[in-house]
């Protein structure tokens, strides 16, 4: 479970920074936020490849959760456009992720089944 919060700190603090830069344009200060918060997504990235979690799924679901929840509060906090397009591609990022963890869960048992 741990490795898990620990990438949800990860994608929260590099969403905060992708959507301060955005707002750092008109208010300069905000460059703080930024530089802060793409520095502790990388801190939180590390531990969780630290506590294990293979790079693929790591860095998959970071970057997809990533895409998606800057996407989304994009729409809600700048009037951005979010079509119908842009949600079907956010369910094929959702789907690969998925398919991802599923595949690593698999070979992670297969991997365990051989060692035994």
């Amino acid at each position: 479970m741990r490795p898990w919060l620990l990438l949800a700190g990860a994608i929260v603090s590099e969403v905060t920074a992708s959507l301060s830069l955005k707002a750092a344009i008109g208010n300069p200060w905000l460059y703080v936020v930024v530089g802060a918060g793409f520095l502790s997504a990388f801190t939180f990235l590390s531990l969780v490849l630290k506590s294990g979690m293979p790079l693929g799924v790591a860095y998959g679901v970071w970057g997809a959760m990533g895409v998606v929840l800057t996407a989304v509060f994009g729409a809600v906090l700048y009037g951005e456009p979010l079509t119908a397009v842009m949600g079907a591609g956010i369910a094929l990022i959702i789907a690969g992720v998925f398919t991802i963890e599923m595949g690593a869960e698999r070979a992670a048992a297969r991997a365990k089944a051989e060692a035994a």
